[in-house]
């Protein structure tokens, strides 16, 4: 792994030369060190954890929100979590090679569209160790190299981790660059990780839009951002109020800390009055502070006043805001508004107010009837994920193994000239 010595650009170029190798390296070979890294894992727990309890010490944690703190947090079920996570990748279909379209051109000549890796990927995280599993499995399965820089405070888990994987990579025969881990260390090292042309062919943040701001100023380097989830779940007022009371309280409750949670409830003002009181209620029983414009403020002492700050703000902790509206129309406009195009809820029985939502709000992963917790790779069958992005192009939503792909074209002929 990288340390203190060594600089940005000679882990790069050190994951350069593995990306080359593993460009055409088998399948099997590459399974081969995410099996011996799930068993890895599992074997290993107890110097994983060691590592974490150190960071959880270090007075660099100190000042992190409990948010953050649990994200920070490894235990044996997270630990098993990573593991499994690598056993359902090591079980998906190998993206590399994967014949996307084959025709024969007018001038006889053979194409096919075949999918082939990115070659070196940057991920650039906060808090949570897990991540440096997650990706390096994602990135080894689809044949990339991945160059890693987390967060100082988590420095010891996730060199603990990291340095799991390249010894699983080492013990498969490919090449230990396949994975670096840079030191965490300040926005210098960040900006040139982002200006390091030819050697890292895309970065993908995972963090909030501080970061998002700070590699937006220096970029050379593609970045696909793994964006911040400002989500909402809208009630209709056709909803079925005890299901819309479900998926209200797990979007937010759950787990809040994650970019798929909840930060806004919508209200239709036609339900307001009966369906408000009982949401808020178990909100507040559940620990979360509350705040609402006037008239959700109207339905409940304990609701505070929103500020225009409130309806902007992914909270990722125990608070959310509550706003009445009209009409689906305003729901949809407040949606595109406010929300960061992560994942987007709405509630009903009208298969035309559905269609409507889903059509009209522009997000990643829109919902009906349905929790915001869901926007998830392994949820969405796709194994682990790098984060969810909320461009458009080349990739929106989870971030799994085809999107860490690109393609080429092979074309073969019988001797052909162009006239």
């Amino acid at each position: 792994m990288a340390t203190a010595t060594r600089t940005v650009a000679e882990a790069c170029a050190s994951a350069k030369r593995a990306s080359r190798e593993l460009a055409i390296a088998s399948s099997e070979s590459r399974n081969a060190a995410l099996v011996r890294l799930a068993e890895l894992l599992a074997a290993r727990g107890d110097e994983i954890l060691g590592a974490n309890a150190e960071d959880l010490a270090d007075e660099r944690a100190a000042g992190l929100t409990e948010a953050l703190i649990d994200r920070l947090t490894l235990d044996e079920a997270r630990i098993a979590a990573m593991a499994d996570g690598v056993r359902e990748i090591v079980r998906l279909q190998d993206p590399v090679g994967e014949l996307i379209e084959e025709r024969t051109l007018a001038s006889g000549l053979r194409m096919k569209k075949v999918r082939v890796p990115l070659g070196v990927i940057a991920v650039v995280y906060e808090a949570r160790p897990n991540v440096t599993v997650d990706c390096a499995a994602l990135t080894l399965k689809s044949g990339n190299a991945i160059v890693l820089r987390g967060s100082s405070y988590a420095a010891r888990s996730n060199a603990a981790l990291a340095a799991l994987v390249r010894e699983a990579v080492g013990e498969a025969g490919l090449p230990e660059g396949s994975v670096e881990l840079l030191d965490g260390g300040d926005r210098t090292e960040l900006a040139e990780l982002a200006t390091a042309e030819g050697l890292v062919d895309l970065i993908i943040p995972r963090g909030g839009e501080g970061l998002k701001e700070a590699l937006t100023a220096v970029a050379r380097v593609p970045v696909m951002y793994a964006a911040a989830g400002n989500n909402h779940v809208y009630v209709h007022a056709d909803a079925d109020l005890e299901m819309a009371r479900r998926i209200a309280y797990n979007a937010k409750v759950q787990r809040p800390g994650v970019c798929n949670a909840a930060e806004t409830l919508l209200v239709n003002a036609e339900v307001a009055d009966r369906f408000l009181p009982g949401i808020l209620a178990d909100l507040a029983d559940a620990g979360v502070e509350v705040v609402g414009d006037e008239r959700a403020r109207a339905a409940a002492a304990a609701v505070g006043e929103a500020t225009e700050a409130d309806w902007e703000t992914e909270y990722l902790g125990m608070k959310m805001v509550v706003g009445v509206v009209d009409s689906l129309t305003e729901a949809i406009t407040h949606v595109n508004l406010h929300g960061t195009g992560h994942s987007e809820a709405i509630v009903t029985n009208s298969d035309a107010a559905a269609e409507a939502f889903t059509d009209g709000v522009d997000a990643a992963v829109v919902y009906v009837n349905a929790s915001t917790r869901f926007t998830d790779g392994f949820e969405f069958g796709m194994g682990a994920e790098i984060g969810n992005s909320t461009q458009k192009l080349h990739a929106r939503g989870p971030i799994g193994l085809r999107e860490l792909t690109t393609f080429k074209y092979v074309v073969h002929g019988h001797g052909q000239v162009r006239e």
